[in-house]
């Protein structure tokens, strides 16, 4: 195995644990404790907001596609279409487009929805009550619940991917 091989492995297995393990712990622990936590969970929203979570969370999954994208030519041979359609192949390509569509998934859906939500909460503090501020306690209502499910999606297609990942070797 040469030196470049080894260094995308291990960008790639370690940003991709990471950025699996941070939305299985989401999906699962944290944002179900912050809604239950009601207006005081908004905070630990905000803190994560603050710390760049958002915009972290991406760029550790571009780099993992990046570098899974890379180790994917090589092993591939530069993309042939016997190696693709041979088990391992496939079991990479269902992980590889499972993983890409989790990405899809959290910045479009998940993300801007956060940030819309947290705009929005932004903007509900500065709000009278009234009928205008029902109508925007409505709408963050509506962009949390879209980016909870996409949360959810984004944790299931990432599931996919670790798991085909992880046998498809063994195929």
């Amino acid at each position: 195995m040469t030196t470049v091989m080894i260094i995308l492995r291990l960008v790639h297995i370690t940003l991709g644990v990471f950025w699996a393990g941070t939305i299985f712990f989401f999906v699962t622990f944290l944002e179900p404790s912050v809604r239950e936590a009601g207006p005081d969970g908004a905070r630990v929203m905000q803190g994560l907001q603050k710390r760049n979570y958002l915009n972290f969370m991406p760029l550790i999954a571009g780099l993992t596609i990046l570098s899974g994208i890379a180790l994917y030519w090589r092993v591939s041979a530069g993309l042939a279409a016997g190696w693709i359609t041979s088990r391992i192949g496939l079991g990479l390509t269902v992980g590889a487009t499972a993983s890409v569509l989790a990405f899809v998934v959290g910045v479009f859906g998940m993300r801007r929805a956060a940030l819309g939500a947290a705009s929005k909460s932004a903007a509900l503090q500065r709000s009278s009550e009234g009928e205008a501020r029902d109508a925007l306690m409505a709408e963050i209502q509506a962009l949390r619940q879209r980016a909870r499910t996409s949360a959810r999606w984004v944790a299931v297609l990432l599931a996919i991917a670790v798991a085909t990942m992880a046998v498809a070797r063994y195929l």
